[in-house]
Formats: C-alpha cells, structure tokens, sequence
C-alpha cells in the first residue's frame, strides 16, 4: 500500500508539473500555444528584454532611454527598441530648432536659422544645392540622404524637441529616415503615464524640405513609404496579421496596463540597404497620415513655435507613420525628390 501510495504521488506530481509548464507562471499560457495563433513573418519575443544601456541620454525631466536585447523563441535576437547610430560620433546631430534639454529654444525658423554658421551643412554632392530640413518627430529621427548620414535626433526620448538639417544635394535625391518610438519598459514598447506603469505611447514624424530659394520642395505626406519593424506590447498574437507587406496591428489593444511584462513583441530584420537611393522600396506600403491632434502637439513650442513652416497654408506638411502610431514603435519611411 505504502509503494502504490508513493507511486500515485509521483504521477500526481509530474500532472501537475506539465500542467505548470504548458500554462506558465501564474497558469497563464505561453509557449507553444499562443504562438501556434500567429501566422506573420516576425520573430516573436515576450516579456521584458536584457537592458544594456540604462539610459543614453540625460536630460532634466527627460525620460530615461534604456537599449536592451530581446531574445525571440526561435533564438534570434533583437535590439529594442532599434539599432540606432545615437552614440556613434560619426553620425552627425542635427542642428537644434527647439530643444528643452539644451535649452536652445528658437522662437521661429528664421532666428534658428541665423544662428548657423554653415558648419552644419552636410555635402552629398559637391555641386549641389542646399537643402534645409525642418524636423519633428516623435520621439527619434535618424536621416540618410541617398545614403548618406545627414542629421540624427538630438534627443532619443525626452523631452519633445525639433531640429534643422542642412545638405548639399543634387536632385532627384532619396530620403531614407529610420523612426523611432522609444520606450521605457524595453522590449515591451511601453512607459509610465498617468499611473499606468505600461501605457504603448504614440509616435508620429513631420517634415518640411525646402530649396536654397526658401521654395519648398517636398513635404511628408501618404506619398511616402513606410514600413513597420518592431511592433509592441501585444496583448495576445491572434490580433497581428499581414497583407501583403502590410504589416497589420490596428485590432490590438492599446489599452494601458499596470502588468504587462507578459506581453508580446514582433521583430523584422531592416534591409541592409535600406538608406541607399537604389533601394527597391516599390512593394512597401504607403504611409499613413495622421492629424496633429491625435499626435498631440498643440501643447508643444517644439512644434508650435513654428507652424508656420509645418502647417503652411499653402502647403501643409502631415504627420506620418506606419498604420499603427501607437503600437509601431521602429518604422523607417522612404521618398525621392524629382
């Protein structure tokens, strides 16, 4: 009686021991069956990445932007929330248009202007004419212009800035930007506000480039290309789907959470080629516009103070991003200027 009692013990326990491991901590499902509901191209990462970096950037009042890895179920692994050229002093910054961590606050585009000295201006070509670039974005920018590194963010989280960047440049030329939504819970695609310690927050880019002449030559708009590379939080897979190159997260949640460190991320490898003019970008999706209230720059000087060259009445610059602002954290956008 004593063996069959033990023996019975023994398979209750190894029951239960499945059963913890198919359902996870806490009972709650991970691998595979939540997986086996997915049917994109992404690798797939869950739970909170390794952070590298605590914080790249101090700034007074600005939120701490942490680099972290995460490590996807297939092996692979990924830099959250992208691999950004911030740290590399080769990669030039740009020029401040309004910047709370610097304190450089112009009151207008013309006194940001005057105050350059022309050794900000980057030569593509040696014979080309200068172009300036007016820069919002929400919350990192890196530019390329056929290929070349013109200009990144001077702030990778916050506080809210706005910059110039000047290039010498032939036309046409091909703008490649890589766009970041930075994050303080890495890997997760989500910061603290109003109490909720995972809120998925917004991104959204505006630009405006004009001639030597002032004339502006191109602005953002549904025109450019825009693609998706590293989409987070996910509450659960099923909602992630894709059309095409449509990568395609608009029926997930981005409801806030006081516990998301279960939840998921997709990642896709970026081209390696990505910046240069001769880039086949053709089958990408369009980007997608979106209105400067649902960005939230009303309240903003680094936007505010110069409206006049982002909302010109004559030609309106509009924010971009991938379909999905909110949960679309690295998206890079493409286009060429005849």
């Amino acid at each position: 009686m004593i063996h069959l009692k033990n023996t019975t013990l023994l398979l209750l326990l190894a029951c239960f021991t499945i059963i913890a491991c198919k359902n996870g901590k806490n009972g709650k499902k991970t691998t595979p069956e939540n997986l086996e509901i997915y049917k994109g191209t992404a690798s797939v990462s869950q739970g909170t990445a390794t952070v590298l970096i605590e914080n790249i950037f101090e700034c007074d009042r600005g939120r701490e932007a942490p680099i972290g890895t995460s490590t996807a179920t297939d092996g692979s692994k990924w830099t959250v929330p992208a691999e950004v050229n911030f740290t590399d002093d080769s990669f030039p910054f740009a020029s401040d248009l309004f910047n709370p961590c610097t304190k450089v606050e112009y009151r207008s585009a013309d006194e940001a202007l005057a105050a350059l000295d022309g050794t900000d201006i980057i030569e593509v070509d040696a014979d080309g004419e200068i172009v300036t670039a007016y820069v919002f974005a929400d919350n990192y920018f890196e530019m390329y212009i056929n290929g070349t590194p013109v200009g990144k963010d001077n702030v990778p989280f916050t506080q809210f800035n706005s910059n110039i960047v000047r290039f010498k440049v032939n036309t046409p030329f091909t703008i490649a930007m890589k766009l970041v939504d930075w994050e303080e819970n890495s890997g997760l695609g989500s910061e603290t506000n109003r109490g909720q310690a995972f809120h998925p927050g917004d991104g959204g880019m505006v630009a405006v480039f004009k001639d030597a002449s002032g004339a502006v030559i191109a602005t953002t708009n549904a025109n450019w290309k825009a693609q998706t590379f590293y989409t987070a939080p996910l509450r659960d897979l099923s909602c992630a789907s894709e059309e095409g190159t449509l990568r395609l997260s608009e029926t997930c949640s981005a409801e806030d959470s006081n516990d998301g460190t279960s939840y998921y991320a997709l990642h896709w490898k970026t081209p390696s080629n990505w910046q240069s003019a001769d880039f086949d970008d053709t089958k990408w999706p369009n980007a997608t516009e979106f209105t400067n209230n649902t960005i939230g720059v009303d309240n903003k000087p680094s936007y505010t103070n110069f409206t006049n060259v982002f909302d010109d009445s004559t030609v309106d610059a509009q924010f971009i991003w991938s379909t999905n602002v909110i949960l679309d954290n690295e998206v890079i956008v493409r286009y060429t200027v005849k």
